[in-house]
Parts: C-alpha cells; sequence; structure tokens
C-alpha cells in the first residue's frame, strides 16, 4: 500500500464560443501530477456534448488529432484521476455523462464520499442500475433525481449536498449552466479565475489557472455553490459555514504543486516552514542537506536555512517517470525508484547529509533512497520527514486505506531508522501541524486519528468491484 493523489477538476465558461478543448488540455497539463491513471474532457456545444477520454497521461490521451476533433464551446469540463474508489478501466474514467429527462449534464469529482456505500445501496435497491464502480457515479444518480424533481440544477446540487458526506469538490456542466461547489468541510481545495478576455476558468488549484492566463479571484468558501452563467457569476451560500473547517493537511505537504495557493496560504511558503520546524525539533550535526524531488525540495530549503547547513542538489529525477506512489504494486514501486532517482556522487560522496522528504508508508522507498545515497559515499544519512508519522486510515481522497501496510503502526521511530538505513529520523511533531498554514482549521486524521465524518464500515477501494462469481442467478 502507497500514498496517491486523488484527482483533479477542470472546468472553463466563455460567452461566446471558443476552442474550450485546448484550454482544458493546458489546464489537465497542470494538475497531471494530482493524477495519472486517466483523463476527460467534455465541451458543450449549444447544449451537445463532445467527449473524448481514456487511461494514461494527459499528453498521451489528448493527441493533436484528438484535440482538433473537438468543435468550439460555451462550456467545458476536465478531469485528472488516480481513484481511490473503483478500479482503474475505461468506465471510471471522468467527466461522468448522463443524459436524463430534463437535459444532459457532465460531473467531475475531486474527493471521496465516506458514505459512498451506504448510498450506492440505497440507490440499488431502489431500481438504480450502477455502469461504474466510481463513488462519482453516486454522486451525479443524486443529483439527477434530485432535478427531476427540482427548477434548476443549482437546486438540485444544492439538496444533493443534504446526502453526500465526506470530501467533493465538484465541476458540474448542464446546457446551460456551469457549476462548481465544495463540501462543508473543504476537505479537498477549489478555486477560480477569470481570463483577460472575460472567460471564468475553475480548477482545484491555482497553478491551473495561471497555466492558461486566467488571473486567480478566490477560493470556493466550503459548502459554497458557484453557478457560471450568461446571468455572470451567482454564489449560493446554504451550505457554508455548517462545519468547521478541515481542508487536508496533506495538500500542503504533498499533493499540491508548490506553486498554488490554497485558502490563502502558499504551499511553498508551507513546505518551507516545516522544513524549518524540522531543524528546531530534529537538529543534526551534518555537510549538506538535499531533498527527495520534487515534494521534499521546499522542506528541504527550509531545514537548510533554519540551520546553517548548506542546501544542495545530491538527487536527480528522471522527469519522464511518473510519481512512485501512483504505482499498483511493490515491485512496480521499486522497479521505479531505480530508474526514477539517481544521486550525484560529488554532492554526498564522504558528507553527511540530512535528507528531507514528505512521508514514509512503507517504509521500501525511503529505504531504497537511502541505499542510493550510501552508494554514492555518503558518510552518514539524517533523514527527516516532513510530516507526522502515518497512523491511521483516510476516508477523504487520500489512498491509504489499512493500517496492517503502515511502517509507523508497528515500528518505533528507532526501529524505522535501522530498518531504511538511515543513521537518524525525525517527523515532523504533530502538534506543530498548526504552524504551516497558521491555523487549525484542516484534517490531520491519518496522523492523530480524528476524523470530522463518521467512519465508513467498508473501506476497501474495490468494495464495489462485484466478481462475477458473487452475482446470484
Amino acid at each position: 500500500m502507497s500514498i496517491r493523489e486523488e484527482c483533479g477538476v477542470f472546468g472553463v465558461w466563455s460567452e461566446q464560443p471558443a476552442k474550450l478543448a485546448d484550454m482544458c488540455y493546458y489546464g489537465l497539463y497542470a494538475l497531471q501530477h494530482r493524477g495519472q491513471e486517466s483523463c476527460g474532457i467534455i465541451v458543450n456545444n449549444d447544449g451537445l456534448f463532445y467527449s473524448h477520454k481514456d487511461l494514461g497521461l494527459v499528453g498521451e490521451v489528448f493527441t493533436p488529432s484528438e484535440l482538433s476533433a473537438f468543435p468550439d464551446g460555451c462550456m467545458a469540463v476536465a478531469h485528472v484521476r488516480y481513484g481511490t474508489t473503483g478500479a482503474t478501466n475505461r468506465n471510471n474514467c471522468q467527466p461522468i455523462e448522463v443524459n436524463h429527462q430534463k437535459g444532459r449534464m457532465a460531473l467531475a469529482h475531486n474527493g471521496n464520499l465516506s458514505n459512498a456505500a451506504q448510498l450506492r445501496s440505497e440507490l440499488e435497491l431502489s431500481g438504480a442500475i450502477f455502469h461504474t464502480t466510481s463513488d462519482t457515479e453516486t454522486i451525479a444518480y443524486i443529483i439527477t433525481r434530485k432535478r427531476l424533481r427540482t427548477p434548476s440544477i443549482e437546486e438540485a446540487l444544492s439538496q444533493a449536498m443534504n446526502t453526500l458526506d465526506g470530501a467533493y469538490s465538484l465541476v458540474l456542466m448542464s446546457p446551460q449552466k456551469l457549476i462548481c461547489a465544495r463540501d462543508p468541510y473543504g476537505f479537498r481545495p477549489l478555486c477560480y479565475g477569470k481570463t483577460p478576455d472575460g472567460l471564468y476558468v475553475v480548477a482545484s488549484e491555482s497553478c491551473a489557472l495561471a497555466a492558461v492566463g486566467a488571473e486567480w479571484v478566490r477560493d470556493v468558501e466550503p459548502g459554497e455553490i458557484l453557478i457560471f452563467s450568461k446571468n455572470g457569476v451567482v454564489s449560493r451560500k446554504e451550505h457554508c459555514r455548517t462545519q468547521k473547517k478541515k481542508l487536508c493537511i496533506f495538500e500542503y505537504i504533498y499533493f499540491a504543486r508548490p506553486d498554488s495557493v490554497i485558502d490563502g496560504v502558499s504551499v511553498h511558503a508551507a513546505r518551507i516552514q516545516a522544513g524549518e520546524i524540522l531543524a528546531e525539533t530534529h537538529p543534526a550535526d551534518a555537510d549538506i542537506v538535499i531533498g527527495v524531488p520534487d515534494s521534499g525540495l521546499d522542506a528541504a530549503l527550509g531545514f537548510s536555512r533554519a540551520s546553517g547547513i548548506p542546501y544542495g542538489i545530491g538527487l536527480i529525477k528522471n522527469k519522464y517517470i511518473g510519481r512512485t506512489f501512483i504505482s499498483p504494486g511493490q515491485e512496480s514501486r521499486l522497479d521505479q525508484v531505480k530508474i526514477k532517482l539517481s544521486a550525484i556522487q560529488t554532492s554526498v560522496r564522504g558528507k553527511r547529509v540530512v535528507l528531507i522528504d514528505d512521508s514514509i508508508v512503507r517504509g521500501t522507498t525511503s529505504g531504497r533512497i537511502v541505499r542510493l545515497l550510501r552508494e554514492a559515499g555518503a558518510k552518514e544519512v539524517h533523514m527527516r520527514i516532513s510530516s507526522p508519522p502515518f497512523l491511521h486510515p483516510c476516508y477523504y481522497g487520500t489512498d491509504i486505506d489499512s493500517r496492517e501496510h503502515l511502517i509507523a503502526c508497528k515500528h518505533s521511530v528507532e526501529e524505522i531508522a535501522q530498518i531504511i538505513g538511515a543513521d537518524t529520523l525525525g517527523y515532523l511533531p504533530v502538534e506543530r501541524l498548526c504552524d504551516l498554514i497558521g491555523s487549525n482549521d484542516f484534517c490531520s486524521a491519518c496522523f492523530d486519528g480524528s476524523y470530522p465524518t463518521a467512519i465508513p464500515a467498508d473501506t476497501r477501494k474495490d468494495r464495489f468491484e462485484q466478481p462475477l462469481s458473487a452475482v446470484k442467478k
């Protein structure tokens, strides 16, 4: 088991028809770090939806010929996926498209419903037939059913939010409107901006706005619904401030790109702060500080600044290899580490090295990186982790679904250091997480077990994957 990203959502609204597929393509490229299993784009051309989605990276799925096949449109919604619920297959690619009596709907979702199994069971008992094993289809079903009894799609979404529990940042497209929404806890980020020529853009992270030339306007508030249409931008806040904000703190530690700003806090600055805290709480006598690319680099810089130990580049990442945590199995993950990272001997040979990374899950990847430095001639390796130890599963979009594979649940810090081959090991203290963003408005359940919602009875990622042998005849 390993940490994996959740998903990235993107949407565009334009008053006049435009080549929105190209804009979505660049937006998804900026969000590729959030999901590398599959991607998709749906363009709305005068009420007709044109879509393409498939397994693979953005550059693989959207070839020049595929992009040129999209017509101009006034709206579009797009998605990059790593699924925390449901298998990796084309059926689970997003955005999900629904045709119903009152029109079409396309939906892209980032997050994970903690009551997905209960909702799906209730829908199936009432006659619903599911075509995917993703909890996003459950959301689509509930919104569609509400839409058949309500005067507008935004009212249907508002009523659906009374039923949904857990993490969801949504971008939804109807024939006439582009709508986005964020769950009342604000577990996952969502923001919007505007281009100089008047296009509105919604994205999981602000880095995607910059990639398409849009200026950030603001973050979507937890519980807020925003409607983009010919009537302008309309905000609905009936679900706002019903819960204490619980943005996932791991967005700042690992998930988000360092150039993003989430809920007013720079991701880069938060990681710098993590490194400074590590230097204060777990100092080391060393000659050089290096970070594991990419999410360990900022924290390494912070450690260097606070400790006075020179910062250096000791590991080089092969940019053509996807994130290690995306790999589906342990053997594949090890193979990727071997070709993903290499040590710079002239930087580390004969030196005492402080090695900064964002997390340790099983410990296998960390052990391999420590060995890379040893083989390159490092005299000592002092590992520092810019997050606390993982001790609990996550039910809100981070793929940590079992305690049995978490090394920190079985071993002490000293034992983990020995297992991975480090001379010393230090984690970010859990009580210092608030210093990363200057508030306590975050979810840290994977570290401290304090869950904002009820824990689901069945937490398996493949819980909706029913084998043929289990089907009753």
